[in-house]
């Protein structure tokens, strides 16, 4: 029964949890997008869209963003050319809320998951930004393996981080048999 009990607290953290981000993000989406006459990309795809961007004009790219006039997605031009779009998927908030879930699903101590959360957040972003630099570098050297790149390789590397956080944090931080 002790087995039973532990696994119905885990889904229920994990679901709330989940619920709650997800419905505030969803929110906050759509406060600060809009789409019709005018398209709008919200604060936090804008911010991803500058840093890479940044990021591409320190390693010596030309670089341009510009907001797409005709969709929710910023346009991406590396040295002169439409490289790439950044769209509201790519600005890694929905890989975040699934890792905070989790953490907060095989909690550990309230500082631990606090501090814990804030390292996985940071390290997501910034491994984000530096995946869609080398999308966008590797779609204009090799148009012809687009696809492969977005569709597996690209994902594979946010996707095996946050595995590999979340084994750590159960390992290491979580009281998954502590008690």
């Amino acid at each position: 029964m002790q087995k039973n009990r532990s696994i119905i607290i885990f889904l229920t953290k994990f679901f709330v949890t989940y619920f709650v981000l997800f419905g505030v993000y969803s929110l906050y989406l759509n406060q600060t997008q809009s789409k019709g006459d005018v398209f709008s990309c919200a604060p936090i795809t804008k911010q991803v869209a500058r840093n890479v961007q940044t990021v591409s004009t320190l390693l010596g790219y030309d670089t341009k963003i510009e907001q797409h006039d005709k969709e929710l997605s910023i346009k991406y031009f590396l040295n002169d050319q439409y490289t790439a779009r950044i769209v509201e998927g790519c600005n890694s908030i929905s890989i975040i809320i699934l890792f905070l879930t989790f953490i907060i699903a095989f909690s550990g101590s309230l500082k631990a998951t606090f501090f814990y959360g804030v390292f996985g957040i940071a390290l997501i972003y910034v491994v984000n930004i530096l995946r869609i630099v080398a999308m966008t570098v590797l779609y204009q050297k090799y148009p012809q393996y687009e696809k492969i790149l977005h569709d597996l390789l690209f994902p594979a590397v946010i996707y095996g981080l946050v595995f590999v956080l979340w084994v750590t944090w159960v390992k290491f931080y979580s009281n998954i048999g502590k008690k």
